[in-house]
């Protein structure tokens, strides 16, 4: 099996960390979001994984290269038309049937069950509350889907595309990209890979729709947040109150070893990356990247970037790589 991975987002809503980092490496429950989901690919017979770049697309490969021993490409998406095109940009590298993974998302799911699939594919979905937000599928009585919509006005269904997609027969997902191109057929001015697959249902494709029990955003930087309480909650957290006899540790944190914690108060939910200084703090429900420098202050529901320095009274900031705040000069 072969996996996809589009990465060449510019991640507009989470900026000011994306103007120095591309979205899959922004932190979350002490690793890059694009790590949790590697993570995840463990016990999947993996034979090589496909990485989109664009934006910063060099720090993927540094990141991925050191950290993960899965044999990688990378395929850079000069022009973002949407998510059909960026796959179609992997068209000459692929020959085995694949596994295609958005990374805006925390999900949970047993991907090494794929290899028992029997349908030209698998689609995991996700109940939601409001489906006009996301691409969703219709299925018959089967769990067959009948029907992809994305962001549908008028809801026809309220399973959730989450963002992970299983296709085998790779040369017919390709031809449907080349259809939906060739046809022009866009929604909102860019070409989605829903609307391809579309076109293979239309042909007699038979795709089953496999619900997940967690869906987890990361578009956001409230949403980040959300998937940093989730992580921490389930298995992430790591803080030993007994390694910082000056601090108050109030569970679930991660606290990456090489972080100084002295005369703080950190968590609960709050991340520390390596090599993070806190002195004389209250953290909470917050994230703060490596190398950065907390002092004197509060934060709650914060992003702090790498390299940062933020001192003085205040509660709540979203501050990017190497900003310097100090609200008591």
């Amino acid at each position: 099996m072969q996996v996809i991975i589009p990465l060449a987002g510019r991640g507009t809503r989470l900026q000011p960390h994306t103007f120095t980092k591309p979205k899959p490496l922004v932190t979350c429950a002490g690793k890059p979001v694009l790590g949790h989901i590697l993570d995840k690919l463990e016990d999947v017979p993996v034979e090589e994984i496909i990485f989109i770049v664009g934006h910063l697309g060099e720090q993927i490969e540094q990141y991925v290269e050191p950290n993960y021993d899965f044999p990688a490409r990378y395929v850079v998406q000069e022009e973002l038309k949407g998510q059909a095109h960026a796959l179609r940009l992997a068209r000459d590298c692929v020959h085995s049937d694949v596994l295609i993974i958005f990374v805006d998302t925390i999900f949970e799911a047993d991907l090494a069950r794929l290899t028992a699939a029997t349908s030209e594919g698998v689609i995991y979905v996700k109940e939601v509350d409001d489906p006009r937000r996301f691409g969703v599928v219709v299925t018959d009585d089967d769990g067959y889907i009948t029907r992809f919509v994305e962001k549908p006005a008028t809801p026809v269904s309220n399973l959730a595309v989450i963002g992970v997609y299983y296709i085998r027969d790779y040369t017919a997902l390709f031809d449907a990209i080349d259809e939906l191109i060739e046809r022009d057929i866009q929604t909102k001015g860019e070409y989605f890979l829903a609307d391809a697959l579309q076109l293979m249902v239309e042909k007699g494709a038979r795709f089953e729709a496999w619900p997940v029990p967690v869906w987890e955003d990361c578009g956001t930087p409230e949403a980040l947040l959300h998937s940093n309480r989730y992580l921490l909650e389930n298995g992430r957290a790591n803080g030993d109150a007994h390694r910082y006899p000056t601090s108050v540790i109030v569970p679930p944190v991660f606290i990456h070893p090489t972080a100084r914690v002295d005369s703080a108060v950190i968590g609960p939910y709050a991340t520390l990356a390596a090599n993070v200084e806190v002195s004389n703090a209250i953290i909470r429900d917050s994230i703060v990247d490596e190398d950065s420098i907390i002092r004197d202050t509060i934060l709650d529901q914060s992003l702090i970037g790498k390299r940062a320095y933020v001192a003085g009274q205040h509660q709540r900031v979203n501050v990017g790589d190497a900003a310097s705040i100090d609200f008591g000069a």
